[in-house]
């Protein structure tokens, strides 16, 4: 499947939400620290409902962990600063879907780190600054899935 990968998120019910997104389209999330609040936030686990035990979830104590864990895989940055729309990418299985803070997105340095063909962005209007993370989350995964036939899926 996928990997969802959020940085230094901000807000738990937006994570508890992409938990349960993570639970329902059986993508593999990983969260990179410092978070913004604590896994045991009870509006994460109200966000969550029941599905934290579903979900396949991977706490990194930073970036370059991150990235040591996943080496081999292609990171798409899903970024408003992204150079094409994420539905004109031709999305592979174990694709990693980056997801920056809510409060300041992806550092200027992972943009810069990243072939600017895999900074992917969702079509707004122009006076539009961004979209709900876990909205964000649940378009690109989807289309992602979609593309690989839903599979697994029922």
């Amino acid at each position: 499947m996928f990997h969802i990968a959020l940085f230094e998120p901000r807000i738990a019910p937006n994570t508890g939400n992409i938990i349960r997104l993570c639970a329902n389209n059986g993508c593999k999330l990983h969260l990179i620290e410092p978070l913004g609040f604590n896994l045991e936030d009870k509006q994460l686990r109200r966000a969550g409902l029941d599905y934290h035990d579903l979900a396949n979830l991977s706490v990194h104590k930073n970036y370059q962990d991150f990235l040591d864990k996943i080496s081999g895989l292609r990171i798409l940055a899903c970024t408003t600063k992204g150079s094409q729309h994420y539905d004109k990418i031709k999305f592979e299985k174990n694709d990693v879907l980056l997801f920056g803070s809510e409060t300041s997105g992806l550092p200027e340095e992972i943009h810069q780190s990243l072939d600017p063909a895999h900074q992917i962005r969702i079509p707004m209007h122009a006076e539009s600054r961004s979209l709900n993370l876990s909205n964000a989350a649940a378009i690109i995964s989807y289309e992602a899935w979609r593309q690989l036939g839903f599979e697994d899926g029922s």
